[in-house]
């Protein structure tokens, strides 16, 4: 079974979740002298992202990037990127290097050689990887009836990064896959509200990953840290 960190609130959860991130990029560096962090995006990490941003870390050692991005300009209101650089990167975390899953490429498949050079230059694995989960049981651009679900949650996975569209996902995505996730020093899932329990739930029983593909992180790794608050 998981490991359910169940808080009190979001403030809570967000000072539990940049504790999490900090001892996982603290002891990376002290190890290899660099450190890499995967974060997601959406509502949810708003406020963890602003406390992880005010921690003691040696920022200029880290390197910051997305667990998966949809494949639109920084200018749009949907860019994790966009997110990120607001929320983030400011404060203490200012020194910090970001790297963007998207570029000036009019579709992921053609951006994706530069988007793999710009990630190699990053510290790998990764020091830490935080991932959400929608009421449909996605996380990361693991959608149901992806169009290349099957390969991003295969555990032997031979690719790092792929483009993924799919029914709900709005925008032709890109994703990290699941090997590179389970690969992370630490790992862990950031979820709130009293929605998203019966999903984890849901999730944790029987049945396909196809359908809740949050199922293929879970299976694979059985003791996931996971934060949540009603």
């Amino acid at each position: 079974m998981p490991e359910l960190h169940e808080l009190k609130d979001s403030a809570e959860v967000a000072r539990a979740v940049a504790d999490f991130v900090s001892a996982a990029l603290a002891a990376r560096v002290a190890r290899s002298g660099m450190a890499s962090l995967a974060v997601s995006g959406g509502r949810t990490p708003t406020r963890f992202f602003e406390e992880l941003s005010t921690r003691d870390l040696p920022w200029d050692k880290i390197a910051i990037t997305l667990v998966d991005e949809r494949w639109v300009r920084e200018t749009s209101d949907r860019s994790n990127a966009r997110l990120v650089r607001q929320h983030l990167i400011q404060n203490k975390a200012a020194a910090a290097r970001f790297v963007p899953l998207a570029n000036d490429a009019p579709t992921p498949e053609d951006g994706l050689f530069a988007v793999n050079e710009a990630l190699e230059e990053m510290s790998w694995p990764l020091a830490c990887a935080i991932l959400g989960m929608g009421d449909d049981g996605h996380t990361a651009s693991f959608f149901p009836n992806g169009d290349h679900l099957e390969e991003a949650i295969d555990p032997d996975a031979a690719l790092g990064l792929i483009p993924m569209r799919a029914p709900d996902a709005g925008e032709p995505r890109i994703t990290l896959t699941l090997p590179v996730l389970l690969g992370a020093d630490a790992l862990a899932l950031h979820i709130e509200g009293e929605a998203k329990k019966p999903v984890l739930d849901k999730a944790l029983g029987e049945g396909p990953a196809t359908e809740m593909p949050i199922r293929a992180v879970l299976r694979a790794k059985p003791g996931l840290d996971i934060f949540w608050c009603p």
